[in-house]
């Protein structure tokens, strides 16, 4: 007793000695290069969890003991470490971090320090993509980029995604960008049998993505940059011990919403009302919501596992992908298992540095019929899917009187389009790659490097539909239809770089070369049910392109102040005849850090610097091959020409324009990048004018000058400018908690300014051609061109009654009028992240201002006519409630009724995670997601984001639920 008694007083005799040498300690933080002071900088005392943050004039206070290690950190800056001996002020100087200053962005045929680029360039890393269930690349971006714009094609796994960069920029021409994978340019033309061209590339295995936007930037790439481009850089080998890295989820789809049709019991009070007896008699006994039957909850899984580190002194990086998704439309199906390898040896002391990357990707896909989606919209709600006495597998079907088979005005069953047909494809891919750069000894300014690629796939498919399946051929006893497409695309780049410094001011950096890709396809498909009927049932199909390309460009940079940028690229096609064949595309571009002048130095800006750039690009994307030959097409056999008593397949040509030649977008751009309060506050402002000249169309042409009415020709100019701008904010960042925002927005208007006729677009269900969107001259493209529809005096559209525009007392197309366009004019983003100690949350959000949308599904099925035409019962929308429409009437169908505004604010996803640190050398990372949390429109139909703006038979987009987990060991 008397020991512990003598402990517990000599430690209350020490305790005053331990406070006595604590001492505070105050100091500042400031930016060594500007001498501006560090906000919320990191003041911590090491191995400790004791620590303070700088005030607004990084200024701070702490305690300590001598001999206590002081830490000083903060995002951006070089961390640094000082041995407390004592003093009671501290002012510490934290220098930029060299890393980020001198982190290369690739450009295309080369890199350039971040802060020395000149044109229109974003980088966004993999800790900048879009977290949930991601299985298409461009997903990984949606949101992110001012003026960029990603649509899913539909709600089906892995389904194809459109960018467009800043507009549309070709009437009748791709307007996808060009995407560069690791160096080797991809076709855009896709690959049969896959929902996405891109699907061969695990989004796991992406490093970054670079967006090109104006011409001044992407005029390095000539002819297929007329739409942006997007470099796309997967993970490489680092030269230190192995990392592992095992990631898994799975998810959960559900529909969310779906078509407003009329209910089994509104509908059978519809017919009683409407009907005749012998209509009424054909209302069944059953409550059947069709939707309900084809639509389902599925589920996915994602696993992947990847090694990263040194073999034997080579930087390696290996990775092995499994994913397998069902769609909400039951039956759909897909299945795709993914493997890379990433070698980067560096050689004869760095001289030699060599770059192999090979992905190979297989896939297989199965196929639900789209056709179920309309069918189960207009389908008999008082009907029961099956019929026991019906010939057709058992499933109910409409059948004519006359022959017992399907009435041919019948919708199909949708359960039989599910159940009776298999469509389905094996997709087999590589892309492969391997550089070399050599900085030649002697002479190491110089480098040369060789570039040779490769990208190969092969696709298998095939349509089996059952005898069963209803079908008004008498005849038909089953068929299938198969093909197989292959496609080869091949690269090679040479070229020189040269980069020399002179007094430390004067930076220049030259590049030049020669480039070759050739794109082959040969493809062949058979139709067994033709070759019953003694038809043509092989079909072949192949073909070939080549672009050859000269390119040079220069890098000019003063004291880090003033920059230069020029390019020139020369591209000559095989699409084009030999005079037009080649086109020269130029760029130049300047930029100006103002902050670094010396009138700037007591400022508060980290970064201000203008830009401007003019740049031209060409396009023939999309065109076919050799349009300027005459070429033949055989006859079918039901129109071959009979000879005596033979019959023998003709030829006929095809119509040709000799005088076909590039269409050339030009595009000026002015920018600013900015940051400031110590890189807490960043972004960009962007203004620009993009020109397309020589725009490619249907042209029609006078009777008997060709080999048809139509030819694609040389015969407009359309104009996009805008406005962009980016914000990113870091408004905390202590030890435990950090919060980041980014918010971008962007205003483009698109105008068609010469088009010598109108070019009728947007088909729709109503009527055999009739079509609702129109490209001419003075307007947007795609624009909606419709009959202004009158309403009486409570808001109710009077049937067949329009404006009569023009006062001839006529209603006829040329009261048709322009109104509005599917693109919205304001496109944003708003995106934000916030970490507290090991938890993480983020959140991604879109809107869209200004878009309209054409509801074909309102115009074709809400009408009263449907419901008892052709001596069957089909459902009809619910907006007939609204409107009354009783006859299904060409002129109705264009009414401005169905154009509707379809603007919309998504939160695309939500995630939260928790991380679980160093676990016996394991970080674990368990995660929850939620995709298409929320839409917010004004729009009637299924979704106010469809491409080109025509709803009809859409495959709905899901809601869903992601678990996961990350392990890195």
């Amino acid at each position: 007793m008397k020991t512990i008694f003598k402990r517990l007083l000599l430690a209350l005799l020490f305790i005053p000695t331990v406070i006595l040498a604590q001492s505070t300690v105050t100091g500042k933080v400031t930016e060594q290069a500007s001498a501006l002071p560090i906000p919320t900088a990191n003041v911590v005392i090491k191995n400790t969890t004791k620590g303070t943050t700088t005030d607004f004039d990084g200024q701070f206070t702490i305690e300590a003991n001598k001999g206590d290690v002081l830490v000083f950190s903060y995002v951006g800056y070089n961390t640094q470490e000082i041995t407390y001996n004592g003093e009671s002020t501290l002012n510490i100087k934290l220098v930029e971090d060299a890393a980020l200053l001198d982190e290369i962005v690739v450009i295309g045929y080369g890199g350039v320090k971040k802060e020395d680029i000149t044109g229109t360039t974003d980088l966004l890393t993999s800790e900048d993509f879009n977290k949930g269930p991601i299985v298409s690349a461009q997903s990984l971006i949606s949101g992110k980029v001012a003026g960029v714009n990603v649509t899913s094609g539909s709600g089906a796994p892995g389904e194809g995604q459109s960018i467009t960069i800043r507009g549309a920029g070709s009437l009748s021409l791709t307007t996808e960008p060009l995407y560069v994978i690791d160096g080797i340019p991809l076709d855009n033309g896709g690959v049969g049998g896959t929902r996405n061209p891109l699907n061969f590339i695990n989004p796991n295995d992406i490093e970054t993505f670079v967006v090109l936007k104006d011409a001044s930037s992407t005029a390095i790439y000539g002819s297929r940059a007329a739409n942006g481009v997007v470099l796309i850089t997967t993970k490489k080998g680092k030269n230190k011990d192995f990392k592992f890295n095992v990631s898994s989820q799975t998810t959960v789809y559900s529909p969310i919403d779906d078509i407003d049709v009329m209910s089994a019991s509104q509908f059978r009070t519809l017919i009683n009302d409407i009907g005749s007896p012998e209509q009424i008699a054909l209302l069944g006994n059953a409550n059947t919501n069709w939707q309900d039957e084809i639509y389902r909850t599925a589920f996915g899984q994602d696993h992947n596992f990847s090694a990263l580190g040194s073999a034997f002194g080579v930087p390696m990086r290996a990775s092995l992908g499994y994913s397998e998704h069902d769609g909400i439309l039951d039956g759909d199906n897909l299945k795709r298992t993914t493997g890379s390898l990433s070698l980067t040896p560096s050689l004869l002391d760095d001289h030699l540095k060599v770059a192999l990357n090979a992905r190979a990707m297989y896939t297989e896909n199965t196929f639900s019929d789209r056709g179920a989606i309309g069918s189960a919209v207009s389908f008999d709600p008082t009907q029961s899917i099956f019929d026991t006495n019906s010939q057709y597998g058992g499933y109910f079907t409409w059948l004519d009187n006359g022959t017992g088979n399907q009435n041919s005005l019948a919708p199909t069953n949708p359960l039989a389009l599910l159940n009776l047909k298999d469509d389905t494809a094996e997709v087999r891919r590589f892309v492969g790659n391997a550089k070399v750069d050599y900085k030649i000894h002697g002479f190491e300014a110089l480098t040369a490097t060789i570039n040779v690629g490769y990208d190969t796939s092969n696709s298998h498919g095939r349509t089996v539909t059952s005898e069963l399946i209803p079908t008004s051929d008498e005849t038909f006893n089953g068929s299938k239809t198969s093909y197989n497409q292959n496609s080869y695309n091949k690269l090679f780049d040479a070229y020189l770089t040269y980069n020399k410094t002179l007094n430390d001011i004067h930076n220049l950096t030259v590049a030049g070369g020669y480039s070759y890709q050739s794109f082959e396809y040969d493809n062949f498909s058979n139709d067994s049910e033709a070759e019953e009927d003694g038809n043509q049932f092989e079909f072949i199909d192949k073909s070939k392109n080549v672009l050859l390309s000269y390119f040079g460009r220069a890098n000019y940079n003063y004291d880090s102040k003033y920059y230069v940028t020029a390019t020139l690229r020369a591209d000559a096609s095989s699409k084009l005849n030999p005079d037009d064949r080649w086109g020269i595309f130029p760029s130049v571009a300047a930029a100006w850090s103002i902050h670094q002048e010396d009138f700037m130095q007591d400022s508060f800006f980290n970064e201000l610097k203008l830009r401007v750039g003019y740049g031209e690009v060409g396009n023939v994307n999309g065109l076919g091959d050799y349009q300027f030959l005459t070429r033949y097409n055989g006859s079918t056999d039901t129109a071959n020409y009979q000879f005596g008593s033979g019959f023998f397949q003709t030829y006929r040509p095809e119509p040709i324009n000799e005088d076909l030649r590039w269409e050339i977008g030009k595009t000026f751009n002015v920018g600013l990048d900015y940051a400031f309060f110590n890189r807490r506050v960043s972004g960009s402002i962007n203004a620009y004018m993009k020109e397309t000249n020589d725009l490619i169309a249907s042209s029609l042409v006078d009777p008997f000058t060709n080999f048809g009415n139509r030819i694609n020709a040389n015969i407009g100019n359309m104009e996009n400018k805008g406005l962009e701008f980016n914000l990113n904010v870091i408004p905390v960042k202590t030890d435990n908690f950090e919060w980041s925002v980014n918010y971008n927005i962007s205003l483009n208007e698109n105008e068609i300014t010469k088009l010598n006729t109108d070019q009728p677009q947007g088909g729709i269900s109503t009527g055999v051609g009739n079509t609702v969107q129109i490209h001419r001259e003075g307007e947007s493209a795609n624009s909606f061109y419709v009959f202004e529809q009158v309403y009486d005096a409570n808001g109710t559209p009077l049937e067949g009654v329009f404006v009569d525009r023009n006062g001839d007392n006529i209603i006829n197309d040329e009261d048709k009028y322009v109104k509005e366009d599917p693109f919205g004019d304001v496109l944003m983003g708003f995106n934000t992240n916030i970490n507290y100690k090991n938890w993480d949350f983020s959140l991604q959000s879109r809107a869209s201002l200004g878009n309209y949308m054409y509801n074909d599904v309102e115009a074709n099925r809400g009408v009263l006519a449907n419901a008892t035409n052709n001596n069957i019962l089909t459902n009809i929308h619910t907006d007939y409630y609204n409107t009354g429409f009783t006859v299904l009437d060409a002129n109705t169908a264009v009414s401005d009724h169905f154009v509707q505004e379809a603007s919309f604010f998504k939160i695309d996803n939500i995630t939260i995670g928790y991380t679980l640190d160093k676990v016996k050398n394991t970080t674990f990372r368990f995660y929850g997601s939620l995709q298409n949390v929320l839409t917010v429109t004004d729009y009637n139909g299924l979704d106010p984001e469809i491409n080109l703006g025509i709803d009809n038979n859409f495959y709905p987009r899901p809601r869903s639920f992601v678990m996961g987990v990350n392990i890195d060991f």
